[in-house]
């Protein structure tokens, strides 16, 4: 396979496990705020978690980032998945807001 198209793949698998966790991330928003807060809700806060230690360890870079920069030199925020280039470079400010706002709704509405 090309280099081209391995970067190819790279960007569609990356833009679905994006699509995924904002997914999760909004249906943990989503609980909270209509008080709907299930066992649905605990698995997409660790999945979160557990995103973010991944984070983490590839020192806030995904994975799937690190393998696509051997594919291409761009210095865009998206060459490695199909967002638009203001939506990649702000990207982990965007949604980790957003985790954590619905994360704090979801511990009000549990414990209160």
């Amino acid at each position: 396979m090309s280099p081209a198209n391995r970067l190819l793949v790279i960007k569609w698998v990356h833009t679905l496990i994006w699509l995924f966790f904002v997914v999760v991330i909004f249906y943990i928003l989503y609980s909270g705020i209509f008080d709907d807060v299930n066992n649905y809700t605990w698995v997409g806060i660790g999945l979160i978690v557990g995103e973010g230690i991944v984070l983490l360890i590839f020192k806030m870079f995904c994975p799937l980032t690190v393998m696509a920069r051997k594919y291409s030199d761009s210095e865009k925020d998206n060459f490695d998945i199909f967002l638009p280039n203001w939506l990649a470079k702000y990207n982990k400010l965007i949604f980790t807001t957003l985790y954590v706002v619905g994360l704090i709704i979801v511990v009000i509405r549990t414990l209160f």
